[in-house]
């Protein structure tokens, strides 16, 4: 998988050195990471940042030229994006898994002066790497297929019920997602970047502990 970030920003070390005062938080959508970050901050005193937050402010600040597969998803219908493809040409094709965007995070998170966890599906593993003075700064939360599936039929999911065939849409959005976690999981354990399994045999409080306790805090 390629990525669309950008990459002129500071010396390699330097751009380390600024970025010292973020944990990140990445992982497969569904696995707990924005409770996990927001019990984590309150223990230690940090701010959060939430990558979900800043998606629409992201991609109004992109060009076609720099993010070529965001401009072509806007471009098409909830059936097109959800219904018509199938998992693997989504998950090959989407924007965020692609990395575009990544440079706003950075450039976000650049601007904040105080310690901050950082947090959301878009911090993919080979991205955040070059960015970290230390590996213990970053964890990867990674949902089972089931632990995921239980999550979104317990809370509702928005994206199906405006398709016209919402179990359809579904399915292909667990799929997707489920590679993404499989994504995930051999990208971190290749660079050899920590990682914490999520299948429901732990509550969020120890969730935030065994987090709390990888970032060394």
């Amino acid at each position: 998988m390629t990525s669309g970030a950008r990459t002129q920003f500071d010396d390699p070390a330097e751009l380390r050195s600024r970025l010292r005062h973020v944990y990140w938080i990445g992982g497969g959508s569904g696995a707990g990471k924005s409770a996990v970050a927001t019990a984590v901050a309150a223990r230690h005193g940090l701010r959060v940042y939430s990558t979900d937050d800043a998606m629409a402010d992201h991609a109004e600040r992109s060009t076609p030229g720099d993010a070529p597969y965001l401009s072509a998803f806007l471009g098409m219908s909830m059936d097109e994006r959800w219904v018509h493809r199938t998992p693997e040409t989504m998950f090959e094709t989407f924007h965020w898994f692609r990395g575009e965007g990544f440079g706003a995070i950075v450039d976000d998170l650049l601007g904040i002066p105080e310690p901050t966890v950082a947090e959301g599906f878009r911090l993919l593993p080979h991205l955040v790497a070059p960015l970290l003075a230390e590996p213990a700064r970053a964890i990867w939360l990674l949902p089972s297929p089931r632990f995921r599936r239980d999550v979104f039929a317990g809370r509702g999911w928005e994206i199906p019920r405006r398709t016209s065939d919402p179990a359809r849409a579904r399915h292909n959005l667990l799929r997707r997602d489920e590679m993404f976690t499989d994504h995930l999981r051999a990208e971190a354990a290749g660079l050899g970047l920590p990682m914490l399994e999520v299948d429901g045999s732990m509550t969020e409080h120890d969730a935030a502990d065994q987090v709390g306790r990888a970032f060394g805090l």
